[in-house]
């Protein structure tokens, strides 16, 4: 991916993220270029691993059926431990990146593995600073990357979602 541009929507809860996906989906945006980053509360379940990207999870937490459906409609479906945040899920196109972080050793000046995948799709540190704050506080995030073109796209149809806050990053900021 030559162009680091990215949309990111925060959201207090699943349901109003997924209903931002199906929103972005209506739109035509390529499922290809979402990923959705969030919390997995399992409570008494013990999570046993998941499956590599492209491959569906093996195990679930408190929000399976959510992170279940959207496992259909983005490439990829990923558990991690984050320290300092906890058990993550991800789906999406991140994925590659976390995972590439972590096999290849990538050290962004000490940001986590997640901060790592972020960082690489063009999202500023002092940014992934705040972000990965709003995944301890529970909340979700959205992200949509590509081209100028269609992450102002993606934008303008996020802002009109019950996002707390919408995020644009461009290839002209400072990492």
């Amino acid at each position: 991916m030559d162009e680091k541009n990215a949309v990111v929507g925060v959201y207090k809860s699943h349901s109003e993220a997924e209903q931002s996906i199906k929103g972005l989906q209506k739109a035509g945006f390529d499922m290809n270029k979402l990923s959705v980053v969030g919390k997995d509360y399992h409570t008494e379940e013990h999570v046993v691993g998941y499956y590599s990207v492209g491959d569906r999870m093996k195990a679930w937490g408190k929000l399976g059926a959510f992170w279940g459906g959207l496992w259909g409609l983005l490439f990829g479906a990923a558990f991690f431990f984050v320290p300092g945040i906890g058990p993550v899920a991800v789906a999406g196109p991140l994925v590659s990146w976390i995972v590439a972080a972590l096999e290849g050793a990538v050290a962004v000046g000490g940001l986590s593995a997640l901060g790592a995948g972020l960082f690489s799709v063009g999202i500023p540190k002092e940014s992934i600073i705040k972000y990965e704050t709003q995944l301890k506080a529970e909340k979700f995030l959205l992200i949509a990357h590509g081209t100028i073109q269609e992450t102002e796209k993606a934008k303008e149809i996020l802002e009109k979602t019950s996002a707390e806050e919408v995020n644009m990053h461009t290839t002209t900021e400072k990492a």
